[in-house]
């Protein structure tokens, strides 16, 4: 006898008017009596199965009649064309097979919480807008990571326990390392890119960074992913360009490759598609004065001295005057970490750029030059109150063959967040860890 060809949801189309088998689960069913129609889910999309007693076994309608919600099956059927259906396909059952049963499941059609579905989040994930906001997700670390390689960028790995801090002192978790003291979660692996960039001249490092912050708004998670690249040779306005091309084409490729995704989150697309650069650019100098000629505009950003971090709302307003992604550059120096770059003509302020996206999503890439100076890297870092011993390895790259160079950290989440227009980064992540959120 030979075997009828299994396939995906996403593939249907290659099989009209054949005979296919299905394996997934039920998104949901509706049951009319005689017939009973069933949105059958695999991850690679949803089909309507139609199952009609008078034209199927009556041990495969029985069975049809036992599935329940998230119940697993597997579905034989003639695959029909018909426009009405959503994906212009539908699947005509003859055979029905339980694989597991769900009783009861949690997550029924009713609005719920969003504590109760945190609770459940091993189960939430399988909801449709949950489903379209990760595969956006996966979108942009795979077109992220193709992009990079296509310009001769090389992934080098760095490490998640490390000994130093990179980002400030106040925000590590620790933890003991065996008889060496304290070790800590990454907040960061740009240190260590910088090691291979002086080996290799482009590389970057992708995985998960930790901050552990008491923080409780809807941009923070204590552990997020990030992407880090750093160029040798490469000037701030270099790093600048390298951003916005880099963006550009994340945003234009989620908009060809995952438009239903977006389409189910209902996302307005025509905001993404003005993401092409150049992208503007001002001064953080000039942003404290727009700041205070537009106070009023957004709750919470009132006007700043200089040498004041910008805030949530400062950022929204800033952004909102553009209709692109901006970058806001050379801030005060005493605000940034102690490896960016003082600017020659104005030591007090760095060759950095933050990069905020539009309609209130804030900063997505913060980047700078980066200081290639022995002295003035030991003379920072005691500024810094560390531990000039502890970055010996890190001093070393300026000492052996120094150049200098930039680079950028791009988180995954606020992009994410941004580009599906969901404004929790909670919903950007499978399993996000929160202030009060480590499980499941």
């Amino acid at each position: 006898m030979s075997l009828l060809p299994t396939t995906s949801i996403a593939a249907i189309a290659g099989y009209a008017d054949q005979t296919v088998t299905l394996a997934g689960w039920v998104y949901h069913k509706t049951d009319k009596g005689k017939l009973i129609f069933i949105q059958l889910r695999d991850g690679s999309g949803t089909l309507q199965c139609v199952v009609s007693k008078k034209q199927v076994p009556e041990a495969a309608f029985a069975a049809a009649q036992q599935l329940t919600q998230e119940s697993s099956c597997r579905m034989t059927g003639l695959v029909r064309a018909d426009a009405r259906a959503a994906g212009g396909f539908e699947l005509d059952v003859q055979a029905v097979q339980l694989v597991g049963a769900s009783p009861d499941y949690p997550i029924s059609p009713k609005d719920h919480g969003v504590e109760f579905l945190m609770e459940h989040r091993q189960l939430w994930v399988r909801s449709a807008r949950q489903h379209a906001l990760l595969r956006v997700r996966a979108e942009v670390i795979a077109a992220a990571q193709e992009w990079l390689n296509a310009q001769g960028f090389i992934r080098f790995d760095s490490p998640i326990l490390t000994a130093t801090a990179a980002e400030g002192t106040s925000n590590l978790f620790a933890t003991e390392y065996f008889d060496l003291g304290t070790a800590y979660l990454a907040q960061t692996g740009q240190l260590y890119v910088e090691a291979g960039m002086m080996a290799f001249g482009k590389v970057y490092c992708f995985g998960p960074t930790f901050r552990a912050e008491k923080s409780k708004t809807r941009r923070h998670l204590t552990e997020f992913w990030m992407l880090e690249p750093e160029v040798a040779f490469a000037t701030h306005d270099d790093n600048l360009r390298l951003q916005e091309d880099f963006v550009s084409a994340l945003v234009q490729r989620v908009i060809e490759r995952r438009s239903a995704d977006l389409q189910v989150l209902e996302r307005d697309t025509s905001i993404l598609a003005r993401c092409l650069p150049p992208f503007p650019r001002i001064s953080y100098d000039d942003a404290l004065k727009l700041i205070e000629a537009n106070q009023g505009a957004i709750e919470g950003a009132t006007p700043l001295t200089w040498g004041d971090d910008l805030g949530a709302p400062h950022e929204q307003l800033i952004a909102s005057q553009f209709d692109r992604p901006v970058f806001v550059e050379r801030y005060p120096a005493a605000l940034k970490a102690f490896y960016m770059q003082p600017d020659p003509q104005r030591p007090e302020v760095a060759l950095c750029a933050d990069l905020l996206a539009p309609e209130g999503y804030g900063e997505i890439i913060g980047g700078s030059e980066r200081i290639h100076d022995a002295a003035l890297l030991e003379q920072r870092i005691r500024d810094h109150g560390l531990s000039v011993e502890a970055y010996q390895w890190y001093l070393d790259l300026r000492r052996y063959g120094t150049v200098p160079h930039s680079g950028f950290g791009m988180g995954i989440e606020r992009v994410v967040a941004w580009i599906t227009g969901t404004r929790h980064i909670r919903e950007t992540i499978p399993f996000p860890r929160m202030l009060y959120r480590i499980y499941p």
